[in-house]
C-alpha cells in the first residue's frame, strides 16, 4: 500500500450522460486538471474512447469494466498531446487492439510563428506535454470516423495546443480543452496560440452545438453564451495588457502579477504563459514588440494603434 497508484484518489465507474455517451472521470484532479480528465466512451457495441487520460492502471481498468458484453472498444481518439489526455492511449490500445486517432505529434499544428519561437529556443513552454505520442492515423480537419452506430467529425481547433482537436457527434462536441466550464484555457506558447484560440472559439460558437462536453469539468449546457464569455475575456483581457504597456515596457511576468492580483500563487506561473500569448499574439498585429527574444522574462513595448 505504498505505491503511488495506491495513493491516488479511485478511479470512478462510468457515468451515462445520453443514450450513446458515458463519461469516466480519472483520478488526477489539480489546480490544471479540475476534478480530473473527463474520458468519455460513444457507443452502444463499438466503442470509441474519447481521451483515455492519464497513464493510471486504475483508470485503465476502470475503461476496460466499463465495456459491456457484446461490445468493443474499436477506436482511441485523443483532442491533444498532454498528458493527462492522451498518455494512456498506448496502454489502452495494447490492451484492446484499438488504433489511436488524433491530428499528429505533439509538435504537429503549430502556426509558423510558434514553429519560429520554437526553433529559436528562447521560448520555454512544454508544460505536461506527452512528447512520445504518436497516433496510428492521423486525422485531418472534416474527417468523419465512423462505428457500427455512431459516427464522429473531428475539427481542428488549435489554440490551446497545435494539434487540439474537437469531435463533433450528434448535436454536441466534445471540446477537449478548448472550451471549459469551470475556467479559461491556459495558452502557453508554443504549444498555444492566442490568434488561432480565439480563431477556434468563434469557429466552435458557429457550429451551434446544444452541449459541449469537456476535458474537465461538467457539461456546457450554453455553449454560445459560454463562448461568448470566453471571447469577452480574453479581448478586455487584451485592453488591460495594452493599458499597462502604456506605462512603459514590461514583461509577461510583470503584468501578470500586476493583473491576475487575486489569483493564487500556484497558477501564477500558468497566468504569466496566458500574459505571454498575448504579448505574441500582439505582436502578430504591429500593436507590441519584445525587446530581446520572446519570452517570459523579455519586457514587450506597445506599438502604435
Amino acid at each position: 500500500m505504498n505505491s503511488r497508484e495506491s495513493l491516488a484518489p479511485a478511479a470512478r465507474a462510468a457515468q451515462r450522460l445520453a443514450p450513446g455517451l458515458r463519461c469516466i472521470l480519472a483520478p488526477n484532479p489539480s489546480p490544471m486538471t479540475y476534478k480530473g480528465t473527463n474520458t468519455y466512451l460513444i457507443g452502444q457495441t463499438d466503442l470509441a474512447v474519447i481521451d483515455p487520460g492519464p497513464e493510471s492502471p486504475a483508470h485503465l481498468a476502470t475503461i476496460l469494466a466499463a465495456v459491456e458484453p457484446g461490445q468493443r472498444i474499436s477506436h482511441i481518439l485523443i483532442t491533444h498531446a498532454h498528458l493527462d489526455h492522451s498518455a494512456l492511449a498506448r496502454p489502452l490500445a495494447a490492451a484492446t487492439g484499438a488504433p489511436v486517432l488524433a491530428y499528429g505529434s505533439a509538435t504537429c499544428g503549430r502556426s509558423a510563428m510558434m514553429e519560429r519561437l520554437a526553433a529559436g529556443g528562447g521560448i520555454q513552454g512544454g508544460e505536461g506535454v506527452d512528447t512520445r505520442f504518436r497516433p496510428d492515423r492521423c486525422l485531418a480537419d472534416g474527417d468523419v470516423v465512423t462505428g457500427a452506430d455512431w459516427q464522429i467529425e473531428a475539427l481542428w481547433t488549435p489554440g490551446h495546443f497545435g494539434n487540439h482537436l474537437c469531435f463533433a457527434w450528434q448535436d454536441t462536441i466534445l471540446s477537449g480543452d478548448l472550451v471549459m466550464g469551470w475556467s479559461t484555457s491556459l495558452v502557453s506558447p508554443p504549444d498555444g496560440d492566442m490568434s488561432d484560440f480565439m480563431a477556434s472559439c468563434r469557429r466552435l460558437a458557429a457550429r451551434a452545438p446544444r452541449t459541449l462536453h469537456p476535458g474537465h469539468g461538467a457539461p456546457v449546457g450554453d455553449p454560445a453564451a459560454r463562448i461568448a464569455h470566453l471571447l469577452a475575456h480574453r479581448t478586455a483581457r487584451e485592453a488591460a495588457i495594452l493599458a499597462a504597456l502604456a506605462e512603459g515596457p514590461a514583461s509577461a511576468a510583470t503584468l501578470a502579477a500586476y493583473l491576475y492580483r487575486d489569483t493564487p500563487a500556484v497558477l501564477m506561473p500558468a497566468a504569466a504563459r496566458n500574459v505571454l500569448a498575448h504579448l505574441i499574439d500582439l505582436t502578430s498585429k504591429n500593436r507590441a514588440r519584445p525587446l530581446g527574444e520572446p519570452g517570459a522574462e523579455t519586457a514587450f513595448e506597445r506599438l502604435g494603434d
